[in-house]
């Protein structure tokens, strides 16, 4: 094993590797550093290795780690969002990657226009249906954008999935196959609104394989900090 910033030098030659067998090689591909149970040391050698995106979970912990970090990093919310717990991170996040219901969706853009800004948002998608999981399913999300897009303070850039673990990451090649299908049927609708530019799907486990399925953005944690 070796530092924090050899992990992350690894993992940007394992995506520029994978992106070569994608649907589009020429696309970047965005890597958010999650950093769930991890400390604010921690996070300072991911900063340092220029990895500026983070990625936190819990509303909680994004509020302790952003103190503690300061304005180097740029915030995303990836975890499941609590519509009273939107207060709290609408001046601290720059994207919501689990937007998912009608409530969390009213409160989020009653909270941006009260701002007067908008808030970048991810729809999350629960192509597998697992009952463990939160996101919607595939028929309901065309529906949820169309009512949600219309919402001011609120700009749909894409999809979000977290996909069903297994320990050969080959099994789930076809679960991500189905949310760039999905994907791409809704960018070609070109809906008012709506930007569809992101599918944010791979994590540590299966981030190479979700890549050359079409995913521009993965959430990454334990394969950073594993030193």
């Amino acid at each position: 094993m070796g530092t924090i910033a050899d992990n992350i030098a690894e993992i940007r030659n394992n995506i520029a590797l994978a992106r070569q067998k994608s649907p589009h090689p020429d696309q970047d591909v965005t890597l958010v550093a999650v950093t769930k149970m991890h400390s604010a040391e921690e996070i300072q050698e991911v900063l340092a290795a220029g990895q500026t995106l983070l990625g936190e979970n819990r509303v909680q912990e994004l509020l302790d780690k952003y103190d503690a970090v300061g304005d180097a990093a740029t915030w995303h919310i990836i975890g499941h969002l609590q519509s009273n717990k939107v207060k709290y991170i609408t001046e601290k996040v720059v994207m919501i990657h689990s937007l998912e219901s009608e409530s969390l969706a009213n409160e989020l853009s009653n909270r941006m226009q009260a701002l007067g800004k908008t808030m970048d948002c991810l729809v999350q998608v629960n192509i597998a249906d697992e009952e463990s999981k939160f996101g919607l399913e595939r028929d309901e999300v065309l529906p949820f954008i169309k009512r949600v897009s219309q919402l001011p303070g609120i700009h749909i850039k894409g999809l979000m999935h977290i996909a069903p673990y297994f320990e050969d990451p080959e099994d789930v090649r076809p679960i991500f196959r189905e949310m760039y299908r999905l994907f791409e049927e809704l960018k070609a609708l070109e809906l008012p609104g709506v930007d569809m530019e992101i599918l944010s799907m791979g994590m540590s486990h299966d981030y190479q394989v979700a890549i050359e399925e079409g995913a521009n953005m993965i959430r990454v944690g334990s394969s950073i900090f594993a030193v």
